[in-house]
């Protein structure tokens, strides 16, 4: 047995990690996104599926796909018994979860509690209870869990959270973050179509809409790049298209560790934009400017001097920090966007995912991507925002767990 394991470890340094889905049907944009990041390296395989609540559904999207009849499940409890059912060296090494937030929790529990390593698409959970709950499965199971906040993978926010962590702006003062689209400025939802819909239902995605889709991204990135919690915020949530339940716009006040203040605005009825996610950082010293739509470059500002426009894949970004060259594929002057971002948080999970199956130590760089602890810090944030947004008083305290 002992040779078996030992040979098995081996055999791991050598191959693909072998990826199952749950979630990622037909209409399905953020599954296809999934898929495409996580193999983008050609370390990973997608082997295995359960791609939508209709059995038949989830069989003909893996017939797309190329998966073989017998690992294209009609349900995730069906993917489950079959892979375990499976030789050892043949299952799955981990699971990507890109359902509707409603399912994240069970889907995550069942898999993490059967050995498998899971990637998680975010909100994490539906609840700050369930949140709670699954960070002691995870403990307990004591395997990889890694929650998609892709933005985080960009080599030039990775820059600025170093610039920021190195004193290079002096002490931190203000932070100034929205995520503005306008997909949503009609009744989406009303027409059919899919991805409308399951966001502004309360049933599937929570208590929150346009601030638990994209509100919780601008968070995340808040505490990512600072390396501080939003411990208090003021929240005005609206609902401006008539027979949405959920919120579609909201605009955030947020006191952050050791001082710092901020502005946190998300909206989906801003017409004409995108994905316009940006930030701003304000020290005593230099500001910093990173802008989604235009990721290759981080300016950094400064009261006497010219504005710098640090650009990904120069030598001089490697130097000062080591985890935005790791995230970085191309030479300067390709440019790397939205899926090379993505693939790097897949890239980070998976090679902690491997070391782990081979019994080795990961790359220090290699732990840098967004955990249950990140997960559970936005659903608190959520909920934090919705009872902001219902109640008179001026600040709400984010709890600490």
């Amino acid at each position: 047995m002992r040779l078996l394991k030992r040979n098995m470890a081996n055999s791991v340094l050598s191959r693909r990690l072998r990826m199952g889905m749950v979630g990622g049907g037909p209409g399905a944009f953020i599954g296809d996104v999934h898929r495409r990041a996580a193999c983008l390296d050609g370390t990973v395989e997608l082997v295995a599926g359960a791609f939508s609540t209709s059995p038949t559904r989830s069989k003909r999207k893996g017939r797309e796909l190329g998966l073989s009849r017998s690992r294209s499940y009609a349900s995730y409890d069906e993917m489950l018994a079959g892979e375990l059912g499976r030789d050892p060296r043949e299952r799955i090494d981990f699971v990507s979860i890109v359902t509707p937030n409603d399912m994240h929790f069970s889907v995550a529990k069942a898999f993490l509690e059967a050995g498998f390593h899971v990637v998680c698409d975010k909100p994490m959970t539906f609840t700050v209870g369930e949140a709670r709950r699954l960070k002691q499965v995870v403990r307990k199971a004591r395997r990889v869990f890694a929650l998609t906040h892709n933005y985080t993978g960009y080599p030039m926010v990775k820059l600025a959270r170093d610039l920021v962590r190195q004193g290079e702006i002096g002490r931190l003062r203000k932070v100034v973050v929205e995520y503005p689209q306008g997909w949503l400025a009609t009744r989406l939802e009303a027409t059919g179509m899919k991805q409308a819909q399951w966001r502004t239902d309360p049933t599937r995605s929570g208590a929150a809409g346009c601030m638990g889709d994209i509100g919780i991204h601008a968070g995340n990135l808040a505490e990512y790049i600072t390396g501080l919690r939003i411990v208090e915020l003021c929240a005005d949530l609206t609902t401006f298209v008539a027979g949405r339940q959920l919120d579609d716009d909201g605009n955030v006040l947020i006191r952050m560790q050791k001082g710092v203040r901020g502005v946190l605005h998300a909206s989906q009825v801003a017409v004409g934009e995108d994905n316009a996610l940006s930030i701003r950082l304000y020290g005593e010293q230099k500001g910093l400017a990173w802008r989604q739509e235009d990721p290759n470059v981080l300016e950094v500002k400064s009261q006497h001097g010219p504005v710098e426009r640090w650009a990904r894949g120069q030598a001089y970004v490697a130097e000062v920090s080591p985890a935005a060259a790791r995230a970085s594929a191309l030479p300067a002057g390709h440019p790397e966007a939205f899926l090379d971002a993505f693939a790097n948080v897949y890239r980070n999970a998976t090679d902690t995912i491997r070391a782990r199956l081979s019994r080795t130590r990961p790359d220090p760089l290699a732990l840098d991507f967004p955990t249950v602890d990140d997960g559970l810090r936005g659903m608190l944030f959520i909920e934090t925002l919705v009872r902001s947004g219902k109640s008179s008083r001026k600040w709400t305290r984010v709890p600490v767990r």
